[in-house]
């Protein structure tokens, strides 16, 4: 049983896909960043200084009554929140994330049509007097006059 699991754990495609997931928890990190430090930022800056991380609908008050200044008090005082802010920006980071594995199919989709296309029949054949090359259904070479069949 252990050889047969180590034979399934070496195939090419096991492998393959755990580097893959691997590396996609590591760009999804690197997206979330992006994400929250360089989109939302200036989005925010230009809709009226607002941080989308910070944007919450109270629901309940917690241990202290509010208004809560952010997201960090309100949770602080166990506060029941909606958090709409965090939602757009998984959304933004969703939508990154899904056109960039978009891109990398589209990719190898094109890689991989250009490898299937059978290359084009020849269109000319070599004289068997001369080796010129010549039409397919030539009956005269044009360069050595010889009779074709």
């Amino acid at each position: 049983m252990f050889k047969e699991f180590r034979e399934f754990a070496v195939k090419g495609n096991v492998v393959d896909m755990a580097v893959g997931i691997i590396i996609g928890a590591a760009f999804g990190t690197i997206v979330k960043s992006l994400v929250d430090d360089l989109i939302m930022p200036p989005i925010g800056l230009l809709m009226g200084k607002v941080d989308f991380a910070n944007l919450f609908v109270l629901l309940k008050d917690g241990k202290t009554a509010g208004p809560y200044l952010s997201l960090a008090d309100a949770k602080a005082a166990a506060a029941v929140t909606l958090n709409y802010g965090m939602f757009i920006n998984t959304i933004v980071s969703f939508l990154i994330v899904a056109f960039s594995v978009f891109l990398i199919v589209r990719y190898i989709n094109r890689l991989r049509r250009e490898q299937e296309t059978p290359p084009a029949p020849p269109a000319t054949r070599d004289c068997p007097f001369c080796l010129s090359a010549i039409a397919l259904k030539a009956i005269k070479c044009p360069h050595c006059t010889a009779d074709i069949k």
